[in-house]
């Protein structure tokens, strides 16, 4: 007797779908153009299906930097099948900003942007003008801080040293006037400032006005 499950067919046989089946945002790319998309994604920016097909990923971003320093993060990333995620602010209709997570995985062997799918996930977080006044390194820094990653694992996603990433955290609390990372994490995402010993006064007041 066959072991179970011997005589089943390939995974990928076994199911078959549309992205309009799917009930969370979706988009199927080629080389990081929308080539379908289901009313979720297109919904998640204030759009129309047929405004997002062949258009590419860039016109929703905030800016063009944005775009190209999220592909050389993907990149190296999104191989080999793996699956990858990120956090993002993206722009919908009306100039419309808002944080995003993103889960992707590749279809193809050869060039991980040559065909992939991508899930799209709104999140809660709070878009800070003065955040985007940053530059775009910095903010792509502070992206993974706010994710929890530690300075080693941001230098190697970003394929930079660990004493660059060391130095922009410490230029950012500088600037912002807080002391710690806990701190700088609040001030970037609008939250609670921290009940951390030695906060000063000068810190509670650039948060405080933040979340204004």
């Amino acid at each position: 007797m066959a072991p179970p499950g011997t005589n089943l067919p390939p995974p990928h046989s076994r199911l078959s779908f549309n992205l309009d089946q799917m009930p969370v945002p979706m988009a199927h790319a080629t080389y990081r153009v929308i080539r379908d998309c289901n009313a979720e994604f297109a919904a998640l920016f204030g759009l129309e299906r047929f405004d997002l097909i062949d258009q590419s990923f860039s016109r929703l971003y905030p800016k063009l930097a944005d775009f190209v320093l999220t592909g050389d993060m993907w990149r190296p990333n999104l191989a080999a099948g793996r699956a990858y995620h990120d956090e993002r602010v993206m722009i919908g209709a009306g100039g419309v900003l808002f944080w995003c997570r993103v889960n992707g995985r590749t279809l193809s062997d050869v060039d991980p942007f040559a065909e992939a799918l991508y899930c799209y996930q709104r999140m809660s977080r709070p878009v800070i003008d003065s955040a985007l006044s940053l530059t775009d390194r910095q903010r792509q820094v502070l992206t993974q801080i706010s994710q929890g990653k530690t300075s080693a694992a941001i230098a190697a996603e970003l394929r930079l040293s660990k004493r660059t990433i060391e130095a922009h955290r410490q230029r950012l609390m500088r600037a912002v006037g807080v002391n710690n990372g806990a701190e700088l994490v609040a001030w970037f995402t609008g939250a609670p400032v921290p009940a951390v010993s030695g906060t000063s006064s000068q810190t509670k007041v650039a948060l405080g006005s933040l979340e204004r």
